[in-house]
């Protein structure tokens, strides 16, 4: 049976998906989420002509000759605004971020100022308007802040403060539930026999499940059990994906695939034409996908950013097309095979501006620590020629 090719099966992981339903969250809880409306100003900002120095607000017709001497009528500060309007041959004293008082148009900072008593002499002029940030100079009510489908970051959060947003409306987290399977692992901290290993995947691949936004329910490590793992997937149904990692091949201890079926999931492809990752599966049952993921730790990884991130970007309203670019490569590639191959590759900038990849001479799926070392994955199409040192080459830089 032919391979599918890896742009085909993410076709059909992605044919139909939709953003998750929305949900109201406060402001300081939406770093990360992804807004479903346009949200736009509540107010002003700033709400009020503001003095951007220390100094003293004046009217620009008293410092036309200098030295000008003026009397002090009182202070402006933040939160203390002076009250009443500023009458001609007066100033007030101002700080940082208080309201500018009716009458003036001029901030002199204090530098240019002498004090004598309640009066102030005005030593070097200032351009009418100076030193004073104008209602509305960042942004006015009703002005858009941040578009729907942004991921909020922390610049996004402190603008929709500043436009005294509380809430935002935002897509609903996906919900992911992952086990893994194989009487070999143990869980980091345990004391493994000495025919076990210590299992790694459903860690990693939690943690990019959260890296790429999802909440995520780890079920640990299931036995080799066809009754664990029927168990298992029920539990995980409930989820929007419902993730796995081994046993999806088609060993005597393999009972995933079995497993899934016997749940009434309706595989829609097994085994693709990618390297590392080759028995990857993908299935739905109603609303859940359900991604089998092989049990090398390599393979697991790479298969989820080619297929699990992209669901996760679909759901949560952000494109879910990958962030394929070129670099030079440093070293040669032999010819490749009739698989997609992802080869494990450090990257740097040169001198010219250049990003310059180079491949680890062994690839082995198993190798994490090779892997924790790269920076990029360098794209192979089946049957793509050798390449040499110095040939541009497409990459998928590694974002988790």
């Amino acid at each position: 049976m032919a391979l599918l090719e890896v742009d085909a099966a993410l076709e059909r992981i992605l044919r139909g998906v939709k953003p998750l339903a929305t949900e109201l969250v406060d402001l300081h809880k939406a770093s990360g989420r992804v807004l479903a409306v346009d949200v736009v100003a509540k107010r002003n900002q700033p709400p009020f002509s503001s003095s951007a120095m220390d100094g003293y607000a004046v009217s620009h017709n008293d410092i036309q000759s200098l030295p000008a001497i003026l009397t002090l009528a009182g202070t402006s500060a933040a939160g203390h605004a002076f009250k009443g309007s500023v009458r001609p041959g007066t100033a007030v004293r101002i700080l940082t971020g208080a309201p500018v008082p009716h009458g003036t148009d001029t901030v002199v900072i204090q530098e240019n100022v002498r004090v004598d008593g309640k009066h102030i002499h005005i030593l070097e002029a200032a351009p009418k308007g100076k030193n004073i940030r104008p209602a509305g100079l960042d942004f006015t009510k009703g002005q858009l802040l941040v578009p729907a489908f942004t991921c909020l970051t922390p610049r996004d959060i402190g603008v929709l403060a500043a436009g005294n947003v509380a809430r935002v409306k935002v897509f609903r987290k996906p919900r992911i539930v992952l086990f893994t399977t194989g009487d070999e692992l143990v869980l980091p901290g345990q004391k493994p026999r000495a025919d076990q290993i210590v299992s790694s995947n459903s860690h990693a691949l939690a943690a990019m499940g959260q890296h790429f936004g999802a909440e995520v329910i780890n079920l640990g490590i299931l036995r080799d059990s066809l009754k664990a793992t029927i168990a298992a997937i029920k539990k995980g149904l409930a989820a929007d994906i419902l993730l796995s990692t081994g046993g999806a091949s088609v060993g005597d201890h393999d009972y995933v695939q079995e497993a899934f079926k016997a749940c009434g999931i309706d595989i829609a492809f097994w085994k693709i034409a990618l390297r590392p990752g080759k028995p990857f599966m993908y299935g739905r049952k109603a609303r859940t996908h359900v991604m089998g993921l092989p049990g090398n730790p390599v393979s697991a990884l790479v298969t989820a950013r080619i297929f699990l991130k992209p669901l996760l970007m679909a759901l949560q309203g952000l494109p879910a097309a990958e962030a394929v670019t070129t670099a030079i490569l440093d070293g040669s590639l032999p010819a490749n095979d009739q698989r997609r191959d992802y080869m494990r590759a450090t990257m740097a900038v040169a001198s010219d501006g250049q990003r310059r990849v180079s491949p680890f001479s062994t690839q082995d799926s198993s190798m994490q620590h090779m892997f924790r070392s790269s920076q990029a994955l360098i794209i192979r199409e089946p049957h793509e020629k050798s390449a040499q040192s110095g040939d541009r080459v497409s990459i998928l830089p590694l974002d988790f």
